[in-house]
């Protein structure tokens, strides 16, 4: 007998829809409060660096000799430098430390290609008139607000196991001299935990050879460098050798942070570039600010020198039991009813989850009815709109084991019971 819903005659749907209504009115009568909506570092993880706080111990001067508690050093403390070269797999002379959101560097970055150039001279974004981003969906909600709130119009691409289609980005890029960059998570991708292949690296190396514009710009945010869920991770191919292989190397910049290493609200962030990007951003920054809290800076090399892969190992292991109960109850759930698909990532922060067209804004309506807040659907697209309406995104990482566990039991439900009404009244 077969599992599958999309198989099974209207008189069987119709007794396993009234089933599912009835577990479903159960499950409001508990009213829960459960929040899967948002990647955040549970309590337990960011306790791992209370010691942080240690470190200090009154001597606030720098290896060069650097007071941080006073002003200057707009592109950061040297052992700041190498943390984030460390992360980005750049030399430290390419790179600058800053305060705590790598996403204020990336705002800076687009701000500042859109409206001074990032390389000195007469280019930037600006002056073609309109401007266009492509967008891998699905993605990364903040760089599509982001992309949005500076006016540029975003592209979407798809993406698969490999990374972006890099045949699609190609012929957009090469076609339209109004496409100026592309945005990437290339390793553990949020949502769908992918990491791009050695030849995805390679041809987005290239791409800015390939546009039709000469201001093209690969934003390249690897935020889950070194987010492993297993003791052998993804290998991710260096964007910056590609790129300098390519000639292109001053058309990649790269991100990253400690966000999710240390503390999410009170880390470091950092940009990675060739000198000329690196001086445009410097002189952005100076009419911002005298320089960085040199102090949180210092604290956190101090802190993680020589520990960064035993640090982060921990923080694998409070993650590995809550994506395997993801996994197992989804596979338990939904794995043989062909109602959904979804990923198995082996690092970052997210899972995502495919359900049948147009029921994603349903699903996640029905969750919250119930109790269960999510990330609101379409968010993993511009503008909010996932032209499918079939992606859910999935954070594991904040609730507790037992919430997780209560939360994807509902999320099933919903997907269960939706997906019957909808091959019941599948207009």
């Amino acid at each position: 007998m077969t599992n599958a819903y999309t198989e099974l005659p209207e008189t069987e749907l119709h007794s396993l829809e009234a089933a599912l209504n009835k577990e479903y009115e159960l499950v409001a009568a508990n009213k829960l409060a459960l929040d899967l909506s948002r990647g955040k570092p549970s309590a337990e993880q960011v306790a791992l660096s209370d010691a942080m706080d240690t470190v200090i111990d009154g001597n606030f001067i720098a290896a060069d000799g650097t007071d941080t508690r006073n002003y200057g050093g707009l592109r950061g403390l040297p052992e700041a430098r190498e943390l984030g070269a460390e992360l980005l797999g750049v030399p430290a002379a390419n790179v600058i430390a800053g305060g705590n959101s790598s996403l204020f560097f990336m705002h800076l970055c687009a701000a500042t290609a859109l409206r001074q150039g990032l390389w000195g001279d007469e280019r930037r974004w600006s002056n073609d008139g309109a401007s266009k981003v492509l967008t891998p969906v699905p993605g990364y909600d903040r760089h599509f607000a982001l992309t949005a709130a500076l006016g540029v119009e975003m592209v979407n691409i798809p993406i698969s196991a490999d990374g972006p289609d890099m045949q699609a980005a190609r012929q957009l890029a090469a076609d339209d001299p109004s496409v100026k960059g592309i945005w990437c998570v290339p390793k553990y991708s949020n949502p769908t935990g992918c990491t791009y292949s050695d030849a995805t690296v390679h041809a987005m190396a290239e791409l800015p050879n390939q546009a039709a514009a000469d201001d093209f710009v690969v934003l390249w945010d690897n935020a889950y460098a070194v987010h492993e869920l297993t003791d052998q991770g993804d290998q991710l191919a260096s964007i910056f050798d590609a790129a300098h292989h390519a000639g292109s190397a001053e058309h990649v910049v790269q991100f990253a942070s400690t966000s999710k290493i240390t503390f999410a609200g009170g880390g470091l962030s950092f940009v990675a570039s060739a000198e000329p990007v690196l001086a445009a951003i410097e002189r952005a920054l100076s009419f911002m600010m005298i320089g960085p809290d040199k102090v949180n800076q210092l604290r956190h090399a101090r802190f993680l020198r020589g520990r960064l892969q035993q640090h982060m190992q921990a923080h694998a292991e409070i993650l590995k039991p809550k994506f395997a109960a993801v996994q197992e109850i989804l596979h338990a759930e939904l794995g043989d009813l062909q109602i959904a698909e979804w990923t198995n990532p082996i690092g970052g922060y997210f899972v995502s989850l495919d359900v049948l067209p147009g029921l994603a804004s349903e699903v996640v309506s029905m969750a919250k009815a119930v109790g269960l807040t999510l990330t609101p659907a379409g968010a993993t697209f511009p503008h909010g709109d996932d032209p499918q309406d079939c992606n859910v995104r999935i954070a594991p990482t904040f609730a507790s084991l037992e919430e997780l566990r209560a939360a994807m039991q509902i999320l099933t439900l919903c997907v269960k019971l939706a997906s019957v009404r909808k091959l019941l009244n599948p207009q």
